[in-house]
């Protein structure tokens, strides 16, 4: 047995707990792992926030795609009447469509009222008639062949397919998704730098026991191994502490969105973040960032302790 392992046995002996090299109480200790926190309630929400408008985004695109609008052009009320039913009858006609139906007057009135207010009255306007394709198998429909057939039929008749629509909605979840990935990579960029300062000045302040441990024949990896399982308990003690107040966040920002906010104000929140609700993928995301801080904290140490310890040896 080594001088040091004789050490170690004789003041594990004396105190009945193991004897730590690293101070498990210190006001740094407790002010990193604050600052872990910090950067994990940080990451969580931004991680949460983008798998939010992903999927808001992926939902909309979906639904979106399974839309089409059949628009008619102001004419007579009679030859109207006539023409909805028309481009309703071709629509159901078509192959993959579910269902089509007309957009009432009193339907677009209340579309644009949370835009236009309520004393907007869309009866002295005119405006065009929408029918409402809905598509159960997009895959089947032929787009070309209910054009071909409504301009025959009724030449006041345009079909839109929302495809710029879709466009816009996944270039803008791709902006979100690909914005909160370097946000997220600059989060943990800055937790790096900061467990490698915390580390170097753990280091400098203990350099004489380093130099004891060195003495009496302790290995450098033996030290860092120390060193790497301290900072593994702040990172897991910080990490637990920002994913709990990341969760306890969305909680509450669910609470405020249904309980707080007017209603078309909630509305539009929930149509851009959904529900608040992470699910259970979500909440899995969450414990995954929170392990991955904790394991780069207890590596970030161990590789900085590495080069402490090179640059001082004798």
């Amino acid at each position: 047995m080594s001088k040091f392992n004789q050490l170690l046995t004789t003041l594990s002996l004396k105190s009945k707990t193991p004897f730590p090299i690293v101070p498990r109480q210190s006001i740094a200790g407790r002010t990193l792992a604050l600052l872990v926190g910090i950067m994990t309630f940080l990451s969580c929400a931004t991680f949460g926030s983008v798998y939010l408008v992903q999927n808001s985004a992926l939902a909309w695109s979906s639904e979106v795609g399974r839309e089409v609008t059949i628009q008619l052009q102001p004419v007579e009320e009679e030859v109207m009447l006539s023409n909805i039913r028309t481009a309703i009858s071709l629509a159901q006609q078509s192959p993959g469509v579910g269902r089509a139906f007309e957009l009432t007057l009193e339907d677009s009135q209340d579309l644009l009222t949370p835009w236009l207010g309520e004393k907007f009255d869309i009866s002295t306007f005119n405006v065009p008639r929408l029918v409402i394709v809905q598509l159960n198998n997009p895959a089947v429909f032929d787009l070309e062949a209910l054009k071909t057939k409504l301009v025959t039929a009724v030449p006041e008749a345009s079909v839109d397919t929302h495809a710029l629509w879709q466009q816009q909605l996944n270039a803008m979840a791709g902006t979100v998704v690909l914005s909160g990935t370097l946000a997220l990579a600059l989060i943990l960029a800055a937790t790096v730098l900061t467990i490698v300062f915390a580390t170097s000045g753990a280091m400098a302040t203990n350099r004489e026991i380093v130099d004891v441990l060195h003495f009496i024949g302790a290995s450098d990896n033996y030290i860092a191994g120390a060193f790497q399982e301290r900072f593994l308990a702040i990172g897991l003690q910080g990490g637990l502490i920002g994913g709990a107040m990341s969760i306890l966040f969305f909680f509450i920002a669910s609470t405020i969105t249904n309980a707080v906010l007017p209603v078309q104000s909630a509305t539009q929140v929930e149509l851009l973040f959904g529900q608040f609700t992470l699910g259970w993928f979500g909440l899995l995301g969450l414990i995954l960032v929170v392990a991955v801080i904790a394991i780069l904290t207890a590596i970030t140490s161990r590789i900085t302790v590495h080069r402490f310890l090179t640059q001082v040896a004798p």
